[in-house]
């Protein structure tokens, strides 16, 4: 019986159907292979182009680890241009179209350390670890009475690739070959950095949110948030929050009042 049953079977036919099944896979895996390979030369492509206009700092400021990994966080549509603050507007405005997306300029900004401390603030204990500030800060804050205020080991100006930052008085201070590239603001566990237009005259050095008796015993320019900055101020830019002077820099023209009346020195110049 089962001898009949094959004996049936028309295996040129069956062998015909095999093969076009065969055919049909063979077909298949070569159209994902040529579809996987354009969409992989396409990105690698686009990447490529990203990267001949970002500016190779590879300064880490955009939270990756080079702009190679910048370049293609771009191309996924994962990061913004403005995460970059070191490749020149007219070369993102390149990096936009390539991506298809809206440019606006901003203004240059250069980072500004938010502390004047150092030796003028004192100190709680005797630190004997690892030069290292945020290793520093896991014990209990570090050794500075201000708890908000830099710990002068230096990590800031191990990460700046322009070699922008120094610590004179053992306080970071950051100069004019600042890029704004933000590694420093990434690297600093107190978070003192930040960004403020390139043209600014002053900007606030301290960090407290204490009140002015503590301020005073912790460091000797702390701001005690007297307000005097703020209500000399003839284009109303300084208001007070927190304990601390805060400028609108869009209402600010430079004129260095605020510097000039502060009674601790809290608010400085940068030329």
């Amino acid at each position: 019986m089962q001898t009949n049953l094959l004996a049936q079977i028309q295996w040129g036919q069956v062998g015909i159907v095999i093969g076009i099944f065969a055919a049909i896979a063979v077909l298949l895996t070569v159209c994902i292979l040529l579809v996987a390979k354009f969409c992989k030369t396409n990105a690698d492509e686009k990447v490529e182009s990203i990267l001949s206009h970002l500016a190779g700092a590879n300064c880490g400021g955009c939270g990756c680890t080079g702009c190679s990994g910048f370049a293609e966080k771009l191309a996924r549509g994962e990061a913004t241009l403005s995460d970059c603050h070191v490749t020149e507007s007219s070369q993102k405005a390149a990096i936009a179209e390539i991506l298809g997306v809206p440019f606006s300029a901003g203004k240059p900004t250069v980072s500004i350390c938010h502390c004047a401390g150092g030796q003028n603030a004192a100190d709680a204990f005797t630190y004997n670890g690892a030069k290292d500030c945020a290793e520093e800060n896991k014990h209990a804050g570090g050794h500075k009475s201000c708890k908000y205020g830099c710990l002068g080991d230096g990590n800031c100006s191990r990460v700046c690739p322009e070699g922008a930052i120094s610590l004179p008085g053992g306080c970071a201070q950051a100069d004019d070959k600042c890029i704004s590239c933000g590694a420093c603001m990434l690297a600093c566990p107190k978070k003192l950095f930040s960004r403020i237009p390139a043209d600014a005259k002053v900007y606030i050095a301290c960090s407290s949110h204490a009140k002015g008796k503590a301020v005073m015993d912790a460091c000797k320019v702390g701001c005690i948030a007297c307000g005097k900055c703020a209500r000399v101020c003839p284009q109303g830019a300084i208001t007070m929050q927190d304990n601390l002077p805060v400028i609108d820099y869009d209402k600010c023209v430079n004129c260095g009042k605020c510097a000039e009346s502060c009674p601790r020195g809290s608010i400085r110049t940068r030329y």
